[in-house]
């Protein structure tokens, strides 16, 4: 890294907004391609040029000057891609701060053409390519928005009616079963135990279930949460064992094919055919209609209701793949709207006050896969599962040193810690996930993709060393 810009925890928006800002008051926009290709600039320009100095500095926890760093970095260069994962996501104001990153690169006009893009890291390699099958509450396959024209489309394909209405999200299930308004969970993968906040109050919710059912490749601890009613164990193949093969879809777009690897572990089957088998035993009257019958006849399928994926079925042997969409999105600045142009939106700052003495804490992932923890010591940095990660200044004010036990607490929950002393901003502290996850508060979402907030403010007390 040449250039490290210690942004303070949450204040994504305020960076950008300030660099955005100067951009504009020096010219130093991409204004042919704005004129050409997006809609909005004026709006968003007016807005960050409104935009207090003092504020984007408190807030982003750098100088006015840092900002004016950064924006000389991309005036001075024609080409920059821009890259973001989960710490932009998973904050209540997620949605805005890919907004804020997507405002700055267009306006510098580094869409559509070589050497330049904006790249959402996913955090698994099937994510990408479960999404644009439709597999959550908010859209239909090919990222379609749900709604009656939609639905009565995919009704036509698929030669029975698709509901017009969306399902719920992870924490959206959580809340009905505390409700006890929901019949049935059934889970493929995933964990919600370790996955949601408050996992003591998930624990409550998933055993008031009169049925769970957890499909699975490996066994997780909320599989084995007491319950009131039925709890069914499915065991799975993995993607590379499923009949026929598979494939996955990486963050470039490239869609890869996957042969089947002949074994037979237990009683596990693959995963799709888990779900057409049931799909057949609960309505035989209509089995008919459920033709996807192979890898193969999925494959077909997809190609003919997602347009974007055409070429997955000729995907057969290892090495086959193809990129959605060609060598790169919105081709000179040609964008998949109505009107083919950019709309940019103005974002607002997020409304964040610390009060005195207490931190931000935000939870990290480390060396690990979702929740599977693969070492008690993250190799990354070389703090163990406990770990706070905390400023040198910080502990010294509270009179603490590396390795000391601590509390963090606050109105949700409370962690026992040991101080591990890091590069990290004054004021901000990581701990790791899923541990934290007992000090984040319930409810409280992006309302863009409607995904937790995983940070929250604590305070932090000496222990006794144990």
């Amino acid at each position: 890294t040449d250039h490290w810009y210690a942004v303070a925890h949450g204040g994504d928006i305020a960076f950008l907004s300030g660099v955005l800002r100067i951009l504009v008051e020096n010219d130093w926009h991409d204004a042919p391609f704005i004129a050409k290709h997006v809609n909005h600039f004026d709006d968003v320009a007016a807005h960050v040029k409104s935009l207090d100095w003092s504020e984007l500095e408190s807030q982003s926890g750098l100088s006015r000057a840092s900002m004016m760093d950064f924006a000389q970095l991309l005036h001075r260069s024609r080409n920059a891609v821009f890259i973001w994962s989960m710490g932009i996501t998973q904050h209540a104001f997620g949605g805005d701060a890919v907004q804020a990153i997507l405002n700055l690169a267009i306006a510098c006009g580094y869409i559509g053409r070589a050497k330049t893009g904006v790249m959402p890291i996913r955090g698994h390699s099937g994510v990408q390519g479960g999404a644009e099958m439709g597999a959550y509450a908010t859209a239909f396959p090919g990222g379609l928005p749900i709604n009656a024209e939609t639905a009565n489309a995919l009704s036509s394909a698929c030669g029975f009616a698709v509901p017009s209405t969306p399902g719920l999200s992870a924490t959206e299930m959580i809340e009905s079963a505390s409700r006890n308004e929901l019949d049935l969970l059934y889970c493929v993968g995933g964990n919600f135990l370790r996955t949601l906040p408050q996992p003591q109050r998930v624990a409550e919710a998933m055993s008031k279930l009169p049925l769970r059912v957890h499909q699975d490749i490996i066994l997780t601890d909320q599989m084995f949460l007491e319950s009131t009613g039925e709890v069914l164990l499915l065991p799975a193949q993995t993607r590379y064992e499923q009949d026929g093969g598979g494939t996955q879809t990486s963050t470039e777009r490239r869609v890869m094919f996957s042969p089947q690897i002949e074994r037979q572990v237990g009683e596990a089957r693959a995963e799709w055919r888990i779900l057409r088998d049931i799909a057949v035993a609960v309505d035989p009257a209509r089995a008919h209609l459920l033709k996807c019958d192979s890898g193969a006849a999925i494959r077909s399928e997809i190609a003919r209701v997602v347009p974007s994926y055409r070429g997955i079925e000729k995907l057969t042997k290892l090495g086959d793949s193809f990129v959605i969409g060609g060598e790169r999105l919105c081709e000179n600045g040609r964008f998949n709207t109505p009107d083919g142009r950019a709309n940019l939106r103005a974002v607002p700052l997020p409304h964040r006050k610390l009060p005195a003495g207490q931190f931000r804490m935000s939870t990290r992932r480390g060396k690990q896969f979702n929740t599977l923890i693969y070492a008690e010591i993250d190799p990354l940095t070389g703090a163990p599962r406990d770990a706070v990660l905390m400023n040198t200044d910080d502990a010294s004010i509270l009179r603490l040193r590396h390795g000391d036990a601590v509390e963090l607490h606050n109105d949700h929950g409370r962690l026992l810690c040991r101080v591990h002393l890091a590069p990290i901003r004054r004021g901000d502290v990581q701990v790791h996930w899923p541990e934290g996850n007992v000090l984040i508060g319930e409810g409280k979402l992006d309302p863009t993709g409607l995904v937790p907030d995983y940070n929250a403010i604590v305070s932090i007390r000496a222990v006794e060393n144990s």
